[in-house]
């Protein structure tokens, strides 16, 4: 009786180890198809943003803050593929990068100056501030060592 209770554990463990195994390589492999989705997506935008500037004849300062925002967000993918973790600052620094591009289409394209430029100054202040916080965190409190698989836990 004990041999076939060992032979129906090993089988078990043997099927939960395939199906582990199948598992992990069909979230890579989708995790893989994602990142080239959204790294040809940028490219794709990037491309025709600069195709557009070229027919334009002209950069303007929001369209060069576009091109740097398509940089920041390609330099996001290759660090998550390369790292497999999600750089945070990199996403401050497109919603800074973004928010610039707003305050200079406030101040160059409407030439108002009102409470809505404050406003804009103050989130790109405080998004600055959060850099500072994310580095100070990652520096002082560094990720934990990687894991399964090579992932490293934390971001930033």
């Amino acid at each position: 009786m004990a041999s076939k209770t060992d032979s129906v554990t090993r089988f078990t463990l043997r099927v939960r180890t395939f199906g582990e195994a199948v598992g992990n390589l069909l979230v890579d492999g989708f995790h893989l198809l994602a990142l080239f989705g959204i790294g040809a997506t940028i490219v794709w935008a990037a491309v025709f943003a600069f195709i557009g500037m070229m027919e334009k004849g002209s950069a303007a300062i929001d369209d060069i803050l576009l091109l740097f925002i398509y940089l920041e967000l390609g330099a996001m993918v290759g660090i998550y593929f390369k790292t497999n973790h999600m750089p945070v600052r990199f996403l401050i620094y497109v919603a800074m990068t973004a928010l610039t591009r707003l305050l200079f289409g406030f101040v160059s394209i409407e030439h108002s100056s009102d409470v809505r430029i404050v406003i804009v100054s103050g989130a790109i202040l405080l998004l600055a501030l959060a850099v500072l916080v994310v580095r100070y965190g990652s520096s002082k409190f560094p990720a934990a060592a990687p894991s399964r698989g090579g992932e490293v836990e934390g971001g930033g």
